[in-house]
């Protein structure tokens, strides 16, 4: 059961990945400003919100399995309709059905994830997410082959669905049933401040993750100027610091303390940005973005954690509030970049980004870990 989710989460995340990998391509095929890029990707978290209630409503009657056997198949049909978009209103359509089933699939394989939790006597929650991350990276990489090669993402994204398919089939029968089991919660619950503190790391640490994901590649498209096999590159860069440092976070929290971990991520993650602004050519480019992937690969994973171990609410809420408050940021990061991009330029948006990895330095260091 445990392989069986961690292709979930790997599937799940290749598909997020393959659609990030090629937003700059898609941008130049409508031919998209960066200000009407940014507002076009907002409609992606606007599906997503709109999902909550549905989702949370769906997984109390069918359970997670039947969910996550629904949503994903579809996440990644939604994904192949992307690459299909014709039109700007095509994109914004399918846009939002791609972020409605991404978080139709986010709930029912987390919620595996914890079902499958409980049959360890040791956390391996990260690990789930480490692979989302390692999917990142191959999605990357794909996508930087895709783009070298020429082809075009409406056959890029027919073939990752193809296989999104095949895993779903193959791994289906290996899934928890818990139709019936899983009770309904409250969507946010205001945490107290030690949350708060929690939850502010996590935001500003988000809205950097989510500005990477969906304007990396841009970035090396119109300020880096790399050649079309290179466009990616950035991206991939990202993606492989950040999955490698999800599988080593609880070990170096373990070894030099929480605090020291969430300061050494912020400061990462604010060098690695400053690099890439300062020094706009590819190999400081890529040297930057692997320093920003090391810095929020542990943040997200980490606060969580310590949110799971308040004195104040139980788990499950105290988790639910921090993770909210998180994801606003990587709901906000993308959509902002492209605003700040049209008003002044690229490199002062993620100048501004750079700055988020200040406050994870800063809120860390005040808050009591």
């Amino acid at each position: 059961m445990r392989a069986t989710v961690g292709v979930m989460f790997f599937l799940a995340g290749l598909t997020f990945a393959s659609w990030a990998s090629r937003i700059a391509g898609i941008q130049q095929k409508l031919g998209l400003s960066d200000t009407q890029l940014g507002g076009i990707l907002f409609t992606l978290p606007v599906g997503l919100m709109l999902s909550l209630p549905f989702s949370g409503w769906v997984i109390t009657r069918i359970g997670s399995r039947k969910l996550l056997l629904g949503a994903l198949p579809l996440y990644a049909a939604a994904l192949a309709g992307l690459g299909f978009s014709q039109t700007t209103f095509q994109l914004v359509a399918v846009l939002f059905c791609f972020g409605f089933t991404s978080n139709a699939v986010n709930i029912s394989v987390n919620t595996q994830a914890v079902a499958t939790e409980k049959l360890y006597a040791k956390p391996i929650m990260a690990s789930f997410h480490g692979l989302w991350s390692l999917a990142g990276f191959a999605g990357a990489a794909v996508g930087t082959l895709m783009i070298g090669q020429g082809i075009d993402p409406s056959i890029h994204f027919s073939l990752i669905f193809s296989v999104v398919l095949a895993g779903v089939f193959l791994g289906a029968r290996y899934l928890q049933d818990d139709a019936g089991t899983v009770q309904s919660g409250p969507v946010f619950v205001m945490p107290d401040a030690s949350l708060m503190k929690l939850g502010a790391v996590a935001f500003c640490s988000m809205i950097c993750e989510g500005a990477m994901f969906d304007w990396s590649v841009v970035y090396f498209k119109k300020v880096i100027h790399a050649e079309n096999a290179w466009m990616a590159a950035g991206y991939t860069a990202f993606m492989a610091t950040m999955a490698g440092g999800r599988f080593v976070a609880d070990w170096f929290a373990g070894r030099f303390g929480l605090k020291r971990t969430l300061q050494l991520s912020g400061t990462l993650t604010a060098s690695g940005l400053m690099v890439a602004v300062l020094f706009p050519q590819l190999i400081p480019a890529i040297c930057g973005f692997l320093l920003v992937g090391a810095g929020v690969s542990s943040v997200v994973p980490l606060v969580y954690s310590a949110a799971g171990k308040s004195s104040t609410m139980s788990p499950g809420v105290a988790l639910a509030a921090v993770s909210t408050i998180g994801f606003v940021g990587f709901l906000v990061g993308p959509p902002m970049i492209g605003f700040i991009a049209g008003a002044f330029s690229l490199r002062a948006s993620f100048t501004l980004i750079a700055a988020m990895g200040v406050c994870v330095v800063l809120v860390s260091s005040k808050a009591k870990l």
